[in-house]
C-alpha cells in the first residue's frame, strides 16, 4: 500500500452537506484543486455513487467509501471527511436502504489492483468500532493521518500540509 498521498489538506473535519452529492462534490473539488484528480473525477464519482452505493452501516459510526475508475486519477490518494452532521448514503449492495454516514473515505486509486488492496485494509478499520469512534471525534488531522498510516500500512507521501 506504499506511496499513497495523504496530508492534512485532504482531511476535511466538520464538513457540512445536506446530501451525499454535496459531500462528494466538496471532497472531489478539494482533490482536484490539489491536482490529485482530473476534472472528470467529480462527475464520475457522483455518477458511480448513484449506480453503486458505497454506504456501510458499520458499528457505531456509518461510513462511505466513494470511488471511481482510475482514468480520472492523477495520483493515488485517499481523502477523509468527518461530517458535521450525518448524511444519508445508499447502503452498499442494497440501494433501497440508506445509512446515516459520519465518515467518508474517498478513494482515488491510479490502478485497479491498488484499490482492491486498500479496500481490504479499510474493511479492517470498519470492523473496529473503537477506531471508527476515534476517527469521528478526532480534531487533530495529524493524528488521523498517523492512525490511517499505521492501520493501512502505507508510507506517507505529501508531508503535513
Amino acid at each position: 500500500m506504499n506511496d499513497l498521498y495523504l496530508n492534512e489538506s485532504i482531511i476535511l473535519l466538520g464538513l457540512e452537506g445536506t446530501t451525499k452529492e454535496d459531500v462528494l462534490s466538496a471532497m472531489a473539488t478539494n482533490l482536484e484543486e490539489k491536482g490529485l484528480v482530473k476534472e472528470t473525477f467529480k462527475d464520475a464519482v457522483i455518477a458511480r455513487e448513484k449506480e453503486y452505493a458505497t454506504g456501510l452501516p458499520t458499528l457505531g459510526v456509518s461510513v462511505a467509501i466513494p470511488h471511481t475508475d482510475s482514468i480520472h486519477v492523477n495520483k493515488k490518494t485517499i481523502s477523509v471527511a468527518v461530517l458535521k452532521e450525518p448524511v444519508e448514503f445508499g447502503v452498499m449492495g442494497d440501494p433501497d436502504e440508506t445509512t446515516p454516514v459520519k465518515l467518508v473515505f474517498m478513494l482515488a486509486m491510479d490502478k485497479e489492483d491498488s484499490q482492491l488492496s486498500l479496500l481490504q485494509n479499510l474493511m479492517q478499520i470498519f470492523q473496529d468500532e473503537k477506531t471508527l469512534q476515534l476517527l469521528a471525534s478526532e480534531k487533530d488531522k495529524t493524528k488521523i493521518i498517523d492512525l490511517l498510516a499505521n492501520k493501512l500500512n502505507f508510507t506517507l507521501e505529501g508531508g503535513g500540509q
